[in-house]
């Protein structure tokens, strides 16, 4: 059970921050020599997180009529990462490329793409400026974060702020984008709870769902205060540090 809390709350903070969930996730479970951390518990914790995006952002969801042309966007922005990510289970180079070498030099270099992007202009916003071409570019550079250590939230946020994108509204985005990606994957987790013969199983499965939600849901809300008021060097940081950590301990 301790091991499900703490997966949870990994997932739920790091999902939604510029930092890479998939890469705690894999680093916590190594380290800790977790015995529960697995893809389909990734997935599980992914389905948790989407529940929070969907709650804190009912008011757009429900609007849908009203807001049909930027969920098109939306939609439009996802499908590189989901048709790309799909291919990429079905022929197991996913599994591949979970290894901390890996996490170890993507952590570095996308965390000095995030402080390059971050010094472009604060000049546009969601309403206004995210245009099919937006949505293309940004949808394009997500399939970057299939590779552990990347960050889907951080390389949504990355391309967005190369667009000038002011910091909030390209969280935003990137909590937008998350919605049908992380509806994708979550099929996968759904189908594999149903068709699961182990009680055990379904039980830690629902239990990392409601857990991830909980802090996923408290990690938008105060991430996007957060932002609102200072840039995003302190992640910058954080994964300039965590880099260096990964390649002596990967490397030497």
């Amino acid at each position: 059970m301790i091991e499900i809390i703490i997966l949870s709350f990994v997932q739920g903070v790091a999902e939604f921050i510029p930092v890479s969930s998939s890469s705690h996730l894999i680093l916590m479970s190594n380290l800790l020599n977790f015995e529960n951390q697995s893809l389909s518990i990734d997935i599980s914790l992914h389905i948790g997180s989407l529940l929070a995006v969907l709650v804190y952002f009912y008011k757009d969801i429900i609007s849908f009529v009203e807001n049909k042309i930027l969920f098109f966007k939306i939609f439009i922005s996802s499908l590189p990462v989901v048709i790309v990510g799909f291919l990429l289970v079905e022929t197991g180079i996913i599994d591949q490329i979970r290894n901390i070498k890996i996490i170890a030099l993507t952590t570095l270099i996308f965390g000095f793409l995030l402080y390059f992007s971050d010094k472009f202009k604060l000049e546009k916003n969601l309403e206004k400026n995210f245009s099919y071409k937006s949505a293309i570019f940004i949808g394009l550079f997500q399939i970057l974060s299939l590779v552990p250590g990347v960050s889907r939230s951080g390389i949504a946020i990355t391309a967005a702020r190369l667009l000038n994108f002011k910091r909030v509204d390209a969280a935003k985005i990137s909590f937008l984008l998350s919605i049908p990606i992380l509806s994708a994957v979550s099929f996968f987790g759904l189908k594999n709870l149903i068709l699961s013969e182990s009680v055990y199983f379904a039980k830690v499965n629902l239990i990392s769902i409601f857990l991830s939600f909980i802090f996923s849901l408290i990690t938008i809300k105060y991430f996007l205060k957060y932002i609102a008021k200072f840039n995003l060097n302190v992640f910058v940081y954080y994964r300039i540090f965590l880099g260096l950590i990964l390649f002596v301990v990967a490397y030497l």
